[in-house]
C-alpha cells in the first residue's frame, strides 16, 4: 500500500504543546515554532496536527500564529470555523487548534467546556477517512489528577451521546504515569483508550509522558515517537509526539 492510496488506512497524527511560543531560553518567538513545524513535522506527511497552548492564555485568547502559513507548510487544512473558536480574536478553542488532511471529510464538530481552576476545553471533529467513520478529540487537561478525572468523565459522557465510531484522543493530557492512572479507566470514560507512552517533557531532557495519542481500537497506535531536534527542543518546553493510528 502506498501512503495516501485509497486502501491505506493508516492515519499519521502529531500533537504538540507549543507553550504560547515561549521557548526554553525564555524568549517568545512564534516564527521559531513555525520554522520547527516546517522542518520537523511537515516532512511526516501528516493527516492530523493538533496544537495546544497555541492562543494566548487569558481573554480574549488572542491568536499567536499564522494558521495559513502552517497550512502551506504542512498541506493540512485549518479546521476551525467560528463555531470552533473561543472568539473572533482566537484561532482555536482555549489554545487547542486542529489541522486536518483534505482526505478527512468532516461531518460534525463540537467544542467541550471542561472544569478546572484554569478553564480547559476540548475540540471534537467527526469525519470519514478512507470510507471509515472517525472521531478526533484534542485537548489540554489539568495538572491535577482529580480534575483530569472529572474532565475525562465529561469527555466520556459526550462520547455516550455521539454515534459509535473509532475515537482518537490526542493532546497534552498532563498524565505523567506511563500506565495512565485512574483517568483512563474504562469505568470512568466508558471506553478503553490504548496507546504507548513516550516521554515528551521537558523538551531538553524528557522523562514525563505528558503528551499522548490514544485510541479505543486496541493495538492500533503504532510507530509512536517523540520528535527531538535542537530546533524543536528550543522552541517549546514540550516535544511533539507523532504516531500512526490504524483505522480498521
Amino acid at each position: 500500500m502506498q501512503p495516501g492510496s485509497k486502501t491505506d488506512r493508516h492515519l499519521r497524527c502529531a500533537t504538540w504543546n507549543v507553550h504560547r511560543a515561549k521557548g526554553t531560553d525564555g524568549k517568545r518567538d512564534p516564527d521559531r515554532v513555525m520554522d520547527a513545524i516546517g522542518t520537523a513535522l511537515a516532512p511526516l506527511d501528516l493527516h492530523v496536527l493538533a496544537l495546544q497552548e497555541a492562543d494566548e492564555e487569558i481573554r480574549p485568547h488572542a491568536r499567536i500564529f499564522d494558521v495559513r502559513a502552517i497550512e502551506e507548510k504542512t498541506g493540512l487544512i485549518y479546521a476551525h470555523d467560528p463555531t470552533l473558536r473561543w472568539g473572533s480574536e482566537s484561532d482555536g478553542f482555549l489554545g487547542t487548534i486542529l489541522f486536518l488532511s483534505p482526505q478527512i471529510n468532516r461531518t460534525h464538530a463540537d467544542i467541550l467546556d471542561l472544569p478546572g481552576h484554569c478553564h480547559r476545553g476540548a475540540v471534537s471533529i467527526e469525519g470519514m477517512f478512507q470510507d471509515r467513520p472517525l472521531r478526533l478529540i484534542s485537548t489540554h487537561l489539568s495538572l491535577s489528577q482529580p480534575l483530569r478525572m472529572m474532565q475525562m468523565r465529561i469527555i466520556g459522557q459526550y462520547l455516550r451521546r455521539r454515534p459509535a465510531m473509532q475515537t482518537i484522543l490526542l493532546g497534552d493530557l498532563n498524565e505523567w504515569r506511563p500506565w495512565g492512572g485512574a483517568m483512563f479507566r474504562e469505568r470512568l470514560v466508558g471506553t478503553k483508550l490504548h496507546g504507548p507512552a513516550r516521554p515528551t517533557f521537558p523538551s531538553g531532557r524528557p522523562f514525563l509522558p505528558l503528551d499522548r495519542i490514544l485510541t479505543d481500537a486496541p493495538g492500533e497506535v503504532q510507530e509512536i515517537e517523540a520528535i527531538s531536534t535542537p530546533q524543536v527542543a528550543l522552541a517549546s518546553d514540550h516535544l511533539p509526539l507523532r504516531a500512526v493510528v490504524t483505522v480498521p
